[in-house]
C-alpha cells in the first residue's frame, strides 16, 4: 500500500512500514552505510510526518521482517497479546507519543501496558521523539528484578562492577574488584569479559568471582561473559554460575551469527534456574545489544539499525532478564559516527526497552576512533541517570584495557549518584555500610583492614 507526505511542494513517497522507519530514523552512519537512511532532512521530515499517522495496529499486520522467515517476528507476533494493547491501539503514533508525554501515562499504566507493546511500535514512537521526550518517558518506566539483591527501585543506580584484564590474570581482577567495592560499585552484577572463551579458565574466573562474594557475603551476584555454550558446559561442570550471558540480536541471522538460537536460550535460562543460586529472586539472564551488530553480520532486512535493536528487545524480554545492556558505541563509527549519534542512539535504546518492560542499562562508551570524547560521554550518563537508567558501567580509569574502548568509570557512578541523589541496591548498600565502606553515602571509603590484602591474596 505505501505510505506518502507532502514537504515544500515535494511529495515523498515510502514503499513499506520498514521503508517508512528506516527514512524516519534520525541520521547515523550505519544507516548511510547500509543505503537505507533518508537522502535529506526534508525526506527525514516527510517520513516522520508520514510515521505520526500510521496507527499502532499497523505493526501487527505488517511485519518489516517477514514472518516465514525469522524467529523473532514469530516470537513477537505470536506472543503478543492484543487485549494488553487495547488502551492505545486505535491510537496512531503521534497520539501514541502525546499519550506517553501525559500525566494520564503513569508508572503504573506503563508498567501495564509494556507486555502489549511491541518493538516496532515503540522504535516509531522514538523516531518522532526529542531527547527530552526520551528521557522524561523513560523517567516515568519502572522496572525491578532480583536475583541476590533488588536492581531498579526508585532513588537508585546500580553499577556493573567490570574488572577486565587483558590475560585474565587473577591478582589484575581481584585489585579491579577491591578497587570497584571500595567506590559502592558491584551492586548489578561483578562481571568480566573473559580474554578467552575457554571452558577451564571460564570455569577458573567463575569460582574466583564466587569466592570472593562468599567470603565477604556480598550481596550480589557474579559472571564470566562467556558464550552461552560455554556458561552451559560450565553448569555441567560443577561451576557456581549465578547469571547467564549472552549477546543477542534483533533477527533470527543476526543471532545466528553470535551462534544461538531462541531454543538454546530458553535451554541455558532453565539449567540456570535449576541452580537455584539466587536468594531473593530469579532473574538469571544477562543479555547484551548495541545498534549495527545485524548490519554488521548482513541480517538486517534492509531494516534500519534502531528497530533491530529493539527487536532485540523482544528476544530479551521473553527470558525474563535480570539485566540488558545496550553497548551502545562499542562497535564503532561505522555505525555511531560521532558524539552525537552516540547520544541519540542510547536515549532511544534505553527508552525502547524500558517501555516495553526491560531493566535496562546502558554502556556509555565510544572507541577511540569515533569522533567522541569523554565530555560526550558525562553528558549522556547525565541525561540516563535523569532518564532513570537501571545501572552503568563501572571500569578502572573508564578505559578497558581488555576490550580497548572508552567507558565510565567507579568515580562517574559517584559523581551520578550524587549529583542526582541515587543510591545503590538496598542490600548492597546495607553491606557497604556494615563493612565501613563510605561509598555507600557518596564518597570513597577506607579499606577494611582485611579486606584488601585478602582479596589481593585470591590472585
Amino acid at each position: 500500500m505505501g505510505y506518502a507526505h507532502v514537504i515544500g511542494g515535494t511529495r515523498y513517497r515510502f514503499a513499506d512500514l520498514r521503508t517508512l522507519l528506516a527514512r524516519a530514523s534520525p541520521a547515523r552512519s550505519g544507516d548511510q552505510l547500509a543505503g537505507v537512511a533518508a537522502g535529506s532532512a526534508s525526506e527525514r521530515v516527510a517520513a516522520q510526518s508520514a510515521l505520526a499517522e500510521v496507527p499502532l495496529g499497523a505493526f501487527l499486520e505488517e511485519p518489516v521482517v517477514p514472518y516465514e522467515a525469522d524467529d523473532v517476528t514469530r516470537l513477537i507476533l505470536d506472543t503478543h497479546d492484543r487485549a494488553i494493547l487495547a488502551p492505545v491501539a486505535r491510537m496512531c503514533v503521534g497520539e501514541f507519543r502525546d499519550f506517553l508525554l501525559s500525566a494520564a501515562a503513569d508508572e503504573a499504566v506503563l508498567a501495564g501496558l509494556a507486555p502489549g507493546i511491541t518493538p516496532e511500535m515503540a522504535a516509531a514512537v522514538s523516531k518522532i521523539m526529542r531527547l527530552q521526550d526520551l528521557v522524561a518517558v523513560a523517567g516515568k518506566c519502572r522496572v525491578v528484578t532480583r536475583f541476590r539483591n533488588t536492581i531498579g527501585l526508585p532513588g537508585r543506580l546500580s553499577v556493573r562492577l567490570q574488572p577486565n584484564h587483558p590475560t585474565d590474570d587473577p591478582q589484575g581482577i581481584a585489585a579491579s574488584v577491591l578497587d570497584g567495592l571500595l567506590l559502592g560499585a558491584g551492586d548489578a552484577v561483578i562481571g568480566i569479559n573473559p580474554a578467552t572463551d575457554s571452558i577451564a579458565a571460564t570455569v577458573r574466573l567463575i569460582e574466583m568471582l564466587d569466592t570472593i562474594r562468599t567470603r565477604y557475603a556480598i550481596p550480589t551476584q557474579s559472571c564470566v561473559l562467556a558464550h552461552v555454550t560455554t556458561t552451559m558446559r560450565a553448569i555441567e561442570m560443577g561451576a557456581p554460575v549465578d547469571l547467564v550471558f549472552q549477546s543477542i540480536g534483533g533477527t533470527e541471522a543476526a543471532n545466528r551469527s553470535f551462534g544461538v538460537s531462541l531454543a538454546m536460550l530458553g535451554e541455558a535460562r532453565e539449567a540456570a534456574l535449576a541452580l537455584g543460586r539466587g536468594t531473593i529472586g530469579e532473574n538469571v539472564m544477562y543479555f547484551e545489544t548495541g545498534q549495527g551488530s545485524a548490519l554488521s553480520a548482513e541480517a538486517h532486512h534492509g531494516c534500519d539499525q534502531q528497530t533491530i535493536e529493539a527487536r532485540a528487545y523482544a528476544v530479551a524480554r521473553a527470558f525474563a532478564p535480570l539485566l540488558v545492556n545496550s553497548v551502545v558505541g562499542f562497535i564503532g563509527p561505522e555505525y555511531l559516527a560521532d558524539g552525537k549519534e552516540i547520544t541519540r542512539a542510547g536515549l532511544e535504546d534505553h527508552f525502547c526497552g524500558k517501555l516495553l518492560g526491560l531493566p535496562m542499562g546502558v554502556d556509555v562508551c565510544y572507541t577511540n576512533h569515533a569522533e567522541a570524547d569523554q565530555d560526550d560521554m558525562d553528558a549522556l550518563l547525565t541525561l540516563l541517570g535523569v532518564a532513570g537508567v537501571t545501572y552503568v558501567m563501572g571500569v578502572p580509569g573508564a578505559d578497558d584495557v581488555m576490550l580497548s574502548y572508552q567507558s565510565t568509570s567507579f568515580h562517574d557512578s559517584l559523581y551520578l549518584r550524587g549529583v542526582l541523589g541515587l543510591r545503590p541496591a538496598p542490600e548492597f548498600e546495607a553491606w557497604l555500610a556494615e563493612r565501613g565502606l563510605g561509598a555507600a553515602a557518596g564518597v570513597p571509603g577506607r579499606i577494611p583492614e582485611a579486606l584488601a590484602p585478602a582479596l589481593i591474596g585470591l590472585g
